[in-house]
């Protein structure tokens, strides 16, 4: 099942902004264009910036903590290193 055609009936509009190739191509087919959600895609820009970041942590991109209590408190961890100021930029 395409995305973009499961969509609409939910009711549901993209967060995903779609290639300009595919935009001409649903234009010569005679298809409706799908409107982007623009704050929507703002917040999963966030998320997945957010989790890229993250990422950059190895013990948390490779899953070294197989308890789940372990993996949160890593997560935990590198969040607060990342909305923390860094205080050695101040010295």
């Amino acid at each position: 099942m395409k995305i973009r055609a499961y969509l609409p009936r939910r009711c549901t509009r993209a967060a995903i902004p779609e290639r300009i190739d595919q935009i001409n191509g649903r234009i010569r087919r005679g298809e409706r264009r799908y409107y982007l959600d623009r704050a929507a895609c703002r917040r999963r820009t966030v998320v997945e910036r957010c989790c890229n970041k993250l990422k950059h942590h190895k013990a948390l991109a490779t899953r070294y903590n197989k308890r789940g209590r372990h993996y949160q408190a890593m997560v935990t961890l590198a969040c607060l290193q990342l909305w923390l100021p860094d205080i050695t930029d101040t010295a």
